[in-house]
Order: C-alpha cells, then sequence, then structure tokens
C-alpha cells in the first residue's frame, strides 16, 4: 500500500515569536487527528529552540526564542516536519467518565437552556449526559478541555454578559461545544451542573486529567453522591 500524502498545511507570522500552522478552516476530525499526530511528531522530534506548543481546533501556535530561531528557518523546518508526521504513532485515546450533578445551584442556567429550546430540564440533562465527546485541545487556563460536539437540539451562544465567578468544576455548554471549568474564573458559558473531580491536578504529573484526543462522557449523579466524591 503506497503512503498517504502528507496533509495540506499553512504557515503564517502569527508574531515575532510564534507561527502558525494550520491543516484547514473547518473542524472536523481529520483535521483533528492532524493537529493531534503533528503535536505528537514534534513532542518526539522536538526541535531545539521552540518554547511552546498550542494546538487549537485546526491549527497549531508554536511558539519559539527568537534568539535561537527565525520565522523562516522554523517554517522550513516545520514543513519537513509535516511531511514526516505521518511516522508519528499516536497513543490510544481514553474514555473518561466524568459525574456530574445537574441539581439546584449547580445548573444555574439548566432551565433557560431548556426554556430557550423547548425542551424539558430533564430532556437537556438527557442530551448532554447522552453524548461522547471528543478533547479537541485544551486552553483558556490550564486543565480546561474543548469539547465537542452537543447534539443539535443544545446549540446554545454564549451569555451575553459573562460572569465575574464560576465555581471550579462547573459544566458548561457554548454554541456546539461543552466543557468544565477547571479553577474558579470569569466565564460566559451556560452552566448546567457541576463535578467535584478534578479537573486541575498541579500536583500530579498529569497536571490536566483530560489530554487532547480523550473521549469523554458525562454521569449525572445526586446530590449525596456529589458530597461522597467531593470529600473523597
Amino acid at each position: 500500500m503506497p503512503p498517504s500524502s502528507p496533509p495540506k498545511a499553512r504557515f503564517q507570522i502569527a508574531s515575532d515569536q510564534s507561527v502558525l500552522v494550520s491543516f484547514g478552516d473547518q473542524v472536523s476530525i481529520p483535521v483533528h487527528e492532524h493537529v493531534r499526530r503533528f503535536v505528537r511528531f514534534l513532542e518526539l522530534e522536538p526541535i531545539s529552540g521552540v518554547r511552546n506548543l498550542h494546538p487549537a481546533y485546526c491549527s497549531v501556535l508554536v511558539k519559539f526564542d527568537p534568539l535561537k530561531l527565525r520565522h523562516e528557518a522554523l517554517e522550513e523546518t516545520l514543513r519537513g516536519c509535516v511531511e514526516r508526521m505521518d511516522r508519528a504513532v499516536l497513543p490510544p485515546p481514553r474514555d473518561v467518565e466524568i459525574p456530574v450533578c445537574y441539581d439546584g445551584e449547580f445548573g444555574p442556567d439548566l432551565d433557560d437552556v431548556a426554556k430557550l429550546h423547548g425542551l424539558t430540564a430533564q430532556r437537556v440533562i438527557e442530551l448532554h449526559a447522552g453524548g461522547h465527546y471528543l478533547v479537541y485541545f485544551l486552553g483558556f487556563v490550564p486543565g480546561f478541555a474543548y469539547l465537542g460536539e452537543l447534539a443539535e437540539e443544545l446549540v446554545t451562544p454564549r451569555l451575553t454578559a459573562p460572569r465575574k465567578s464560576v465555581p471550579a468544576g462547573s459544566v458548561g455548554i457554548a454554541s456546539n461545544h461543552t466543557g468544565v471549568y477547571p479553577v474558579s474564573t470569569p466565564g460566559g458559558w451556560r452552566l448546567l451542573g457541576r463535578t467535584p473531580v478534578a479537573m486541575f491536578r498541579p500536583a500530579s504529573d498529569e497536571m490536566s486529567l483530560l489530554s487532547i484526543g480523550d473521549r469523554v462522557s458525562f454521569v449525572p449523579i445526586s446530590r449525596s453522591q456529589f458530597a461522597k466524591l467531593e470529600h473523597a
């Protein structure tokens, strides 16, 4: 079987210390796989002078030390990496279950989301917990995973005015994506519930519970189960 041709990539200067490598403009599983494989290749064969890799839905932002690298030289090296990245063996995706309590103050936007779509609150919970979500990338704050995609019935815009503080563990939706706030922070996603599970673990070798490529499902739990897990 002949080797597959390398994916098309677009290179742009993003700043005086970064290059943006894009594999398309549409969010899709094939494009996500290109992003994931490219990041994996650069992790296995790091480039001297590259400081950080920041994957997104369709692209990877490559930040570098301007005292060691120049845009032109780095782009040439990265083009070679794109041509060879199919050699990188991706680790199998993990299936991660996250318990969520959708009750009361844990889900302050649950009723509003239900009314917006002409659904019952219970149906919103069923749809959200019935999904199987892909971790596209991590960003915003440490440990925040962008998960997709929501059922069409739940596609909902962000709040018009973000909250000044969202409790850690809050599970929210925005557009056709969902995610869990790992720390208390301002945020504009609509909150459906909360998990007692720590998403960001700075004392652990793997500081984030989730990694790019993981598959996530949410499991509804009661208040009593939440309390037990929270103090476990």
